[in-house]
């Protein structure tokens, strides 16, 4: 009840944090009109001021303002949607590295152009995380109309593509895929002998979308990645074809309850003579040993 009251009176850690947000909203819709005045290619030339100004020394949250009221009003020319407030706070939240809460269809998507154009000026490049491939070619497609118009390049990373496909993908300003893709091309950049042929350039910035069930739910599942094996399999075929000669409590005797098998002296001396090694249980035989017991 103590607590209730005090959430009443102060407000939660949400109200706070999107209380501390609403001056920049405003600073934002402050700055639409003079947006509005603006020609296409005026538009498209911002991209480079602001890139300039960020070589200068200005901070991304100096520029904020400007470039927020920018893709909103690139997005109301291409799409014919205007970033609502709530849409910009979501924006501002997701650029600050927190997460940001939005039930389907309030416009997760079109939120994500914000900081994600915002932080593809650093020339570095951003990554956006969907979950499936479809996703990630649909909004590529269809957000990339709004990057494309104020000059940026967008790229998809889908699983049929090949290195060069790749490598081509990762270096646009914004690159949509999978946290499959991702993960995997990461692995493989890091069994790769020089840099000239690593697919991923320096990790920057990443939206995730769905964030609970990718780095939740899907984050059960361990990326595995596997290479051609270093060592040959002729000693399974070798070890195969003597089993015949093997025969049980002689041998070798089964321990049903342990689900195990033990090999004799018999089958030991056997082992021995038919592979061709003095002792079975030096060091140096140890992988003969292992190939015997898993053929048994």
């Amino acid at each position: 009840m103590v607590f209730q009251l005090l959430t009443k009176i102060f407000g939660s850690n949400n109200d706070r944090a999107i209380k501390k947000i609403m001056p920049l909203i405003e600073q934002i819709n402050a700055l639409e009109p003079d947006i509005q005045k603006l020609t296409d290619q005026q538009m498209a030339d911002k991209t480079l001021e602001f890139k300039e100004r960020i070589a200068k020394g200005e901070t991304l949250d100096d520029i904020l303002p400007d470039a927020f009221a920018l893709v909103r009003e690139a997005s109301l020319r291409t799409l014919k949607m205007r970033h609502f407030d709530v849409q910009l706070i979501g924006g501002i939240a997701l650029h600050r590295g927190m997460i940001s809460e939005m039930k389907t269809g309030e416009g997760k998507t079109l939120m994500s152009t914000l900081p994600a154009y915002l932080n593809a000026l650093s020339g570095r490049g951003v990554h956006i995380v969907t979950v499936n491939d479809y996703l990630a070619k649909r909004d590529a497609d269809w957000m990339g109309i709004i990057y494309g118009f104020l000059g940026l390049k967008v790229g998809v990373i889908l699983h049929n593509l090949d290195d060069a496909e790749r490598k081509e993908g990762y270096s646009a300003d914004i690159t949509y895929g999978t946290n499959n893709e991702f993960g995997f091309d990461y692995l493989r950049d890091n069994m790769k002998f020089d840099k000239e042929s690593l697919a991923q350039r320096e990790l920057n910035f990443a939206i995730v979308d769905e964030v609970d069930s990718i780095l939740i739910d899907e984050a059960r599942t361990p990326l595995i990645i596997s290479g051609a094996a270093e060592k040959s399999t002729n000693l399974y075929q070798q070890v195969d074809t003597i089993m015949p000669a093997f025969k049980e409590e002689i041998d070798y005797k089964i321990d049903e309850e342990a689900k195990s098998v033990t090999l004799t002296e018999s089958g030991v001396a056997k082992g021995e003579k038919l592979l061709g090694a003095d002792n079975l249980y030096d060091p140096k035989n140890i992988e003969i040993l292992h190939h015997l017991n898993q053929a048994l």
